[in-house]
């Protein structure tokens, strides 16, 4: 049983699946608020709904991909990942992958279920191991969630990032083989 198989069985209030560009306005409703809080992704707050699409959708190998729920909340974009190639060249073997669900849809498992998504798509695709570059270790849920997939802290780069409330916290480099 492949890990999206076990996802599937115990989350059946979603499905994931690679987004369609008609998923983009769901997409964008999810990415906005996050970005602008400057929490937990690297990205500018300033970032404009143009730059994000552009950043998001990824091309092969690479993948983006929504949680779309079923039953009650059937069609609605619940969350969104993508995963890409970390580098190019000789260390395009690695994947890259970054997750964001809507809040009112936070603590269900959600990221964890995109994040067993992406790991299958990168082994499909051929990716020999997955690298998170810029995990802010102020984001402890986060942090727990990817420790639970299998992924190690590799190194933590101190003061890397300016937490909007919290000031300079570290940024954690985590990993682990497909």
């Amino acid at each position: 049983m492949s890990t999206s198989d076990k996802t599937a069985s115990a989350a059946p209030g979603w499905e994931i699946r690679p987004a369609a560009g008609a998923d983009w306005p769901a997409i964008w409703a999810i990415l906005e608020p996050v970005i602008r809080a400057g929490e937990t992704f690297t990205w500018d707050r300033d970032t404009t709904e143009h730059q994000a699409r552009e950043r998001w959708f990824k091309q092969a190998p690479g993948q983006t991909f929504v949680a779309v729920g079923r039953g009650e909340l059937d069609g609605v974009v619940l969350g969104t990942g993508e995963l890409h190639a970390n580098q190019g060249g000789g260390g395009s073997h690695v994947a890259n992958a970054g997750y964001m669900v809507h809040p009112a849809h936070g603590g269900k498992g959600l990221a964890r279920a995109l994040c067993a998504y992406s790991l299958d798509a990168a082994r499909a695709a051929g990716f020999r191991a997955m690298q998170f570059n810029a995990v802010v270790e102020s984001n402890v849920r986060a942090v727990a969630a990817w420790q639970s997939m299998g992924f190690d802290v590799l190194a933590t780069i101190p003061e890397a990032f300016l937490h909007p409330r919290l000031g300079y916290v570290g940024l954690h480099l985590m990993y682990r083989k497909l």
